[in-house]
C-alpha cells in the first residue's frame, strides 16, 4: 500500500475536471473554503472548458489528471465536479506515472471510477469527499472534516446517523466502493473494483428503489458480491423511501449474512464527510460506527 504525505497550509491543490461543467459561482465559493484555509491551488485554465456534457474532450481530461499527478509541486488532486464522462478517460490515465507519484486525491459521485481504478492499479488510498462545487451546499461537518482528515494521524472515525446498525456484527477489511450506478457500469471492463473480502460502502441519487435492486442484483449474478465482509450505506437522496431500499440491501446480502449499517453521512448531498478508500477498517454494526484503525499517510 502506498503511504500519503498529508497536506498541510501552504501546499497547492490541483484541481481537476473529469466529468461534467459545473457551475461557475460554486466553483469559486469552492476555491474560496481551501483558499481561506491556507491552500494554494493550481486552477488550469482548461477546467472552464465545454464539450457538450463534457468538461473538455476526453484527451484533454485525462491529460489535466496526468499532469497533475506528475507535478511535484502540486501535494492533492481535487475533482471539481462529477455528473458523468469519468467512465471514458480511464484507458487515458497514466497510471505508471501516478503509481510513480502517488498523492491524496478527492472526488465522489461519477468521480467513483477514477477513485477505485487508482487505488486498484496503484493501491493507494483515496478519499471520498465533496467536491469543490459541493462546498458552496455542503453543511459545517462536512466543510470541517474534509480538511481535519489531513490533520487526524491517519485515524478516522466515521458514526451513522440514529446508530443505524441494520444487521449485528463486527468486520475489518478494506473499505471500497462509492457511487452505485458508477460502480455497476464497471461491472465486466478493466476498471472494475475488487470487492471480495472489503467492506462496500454505497451511495446514491435519484434512482428508484427497484433500480437499485436491478443494479445490486446484476452484481450479485456477476458473482461479483459473494465475499463482501460488510455494508456500509451512505446517503441515498431523493432515491424513496429509506426503509425500502434498507430491505434491498438486507435481501442482497443475506447469504452469507454480514454486518451492514445504514445513515454514514457520505454521498450526495450537503453531508458528504470524507472516508478514506482502500483503508483498512472496522464496521461495528452494533454500534453504527466505521473506524479507521491504520494511518494512510506516510507520516503516521
Amino acid at each position: 500500500m502506498a503511504a500519503l504525505k498529508p497536506i498541510r497550509p501552504g501546499d497547492t491543490i490541483g484541481i481537476v475536471a473529469p466529468a461534467s461543467p459545473f457551475e461557475k459561482a460554486k466553483f469559486e465559493f469552492g476555491l474560496k473554503f481551501l483558499e481561506d484555509r491556507g491552500f494554494r491551488l493550481s486552477v488550469p485554465e482548461e477546467v472552464f472548458q465545454r464539450d457538450g456534457y463534457l468538461a473538455g474532450s476526453d484527451a484533454q481530461r485525462a491529460r489535466l489528471i496526468n499532469q497533475m499527478f506528475a507535478d511535484s509541486n502540486i501535494h492533492a488532486v481535487w475533482a471539481a465536479r462529477g455528473g458523468y464522462g469519468t467512465l471514458r478517460i480511464l484507458p487515458l490515465i497514466d497510471f505508471s506515472t501516478i503509481c510513480a507519484n502517488p498523492k491524496p486525491f478527492v472526488g465522489s459521485s461519477d468521480i467513483t471510477a477514477l477513485l477505485t481504478a487508482l487505488h486498484g492499479r496503484c493501491r493507494m488510498p483515496v478519499f471520498h469527499g465533496p467536491m469543490i462545487i459541493s462546498f458552496a451546499e455542503a453543511d459545517e461537518a462536512t466543510r470541517g472534516a474534509a480538511l481535519r482528515i489531513f490533520e487526524s494521524g491517519g485515524r478516522w472515525q466515521l458514526r451513522a446517523a440514529a446508530c443505524r446498525g441494520i444487521r449485528p456484527g463486527r468486520a475489518s477489511a478494506e473499505v471500497t466502493g462509492g457511487n452505485l450506478t458508477t460502480l455497476s457500469h464497471l461491472i465486466g471492463t478493466p476498471f472494475e473494483p475488487d470487492f471480495n473480502d472489503r467492506l462496500l460502502f454505497i451511495e446514491d441519487i435519484g434512482e428508484a428503489t427497484y433500480r437499485i435492486d436491478r443494479m445490486l442484483s446484476q452484481m450479485k449474478l456477476a458473482g461479483r458480491l459473494g465475499r463482501v465482509k460488510g455494508v456500509i450505506m451512505g446517503n441515498f437522496t431523493d432515491c424513496g423511501r429509506l426503509e425500502d431500499i434498507i430491505g434491498v440491501v438486507e435481501n442482497i446480502f443475506s447469504e452469507p449474512p454480514v454486518p451492514i449499517i445504514a445513515g454514514i453521512p457520505a454521498g450526495h448531498g450537503p453531508s458528504n464527510v470524507m472516508m478514506p478508500m482502500g483503508v483498512e477498517a472496522t464496521l461495528d454494526a452494533d454500534e453504527g460506527v466505521l473506524s479507521y484503525h491504520c494511518g494512510f499517510f506516510a507520516d503516521t
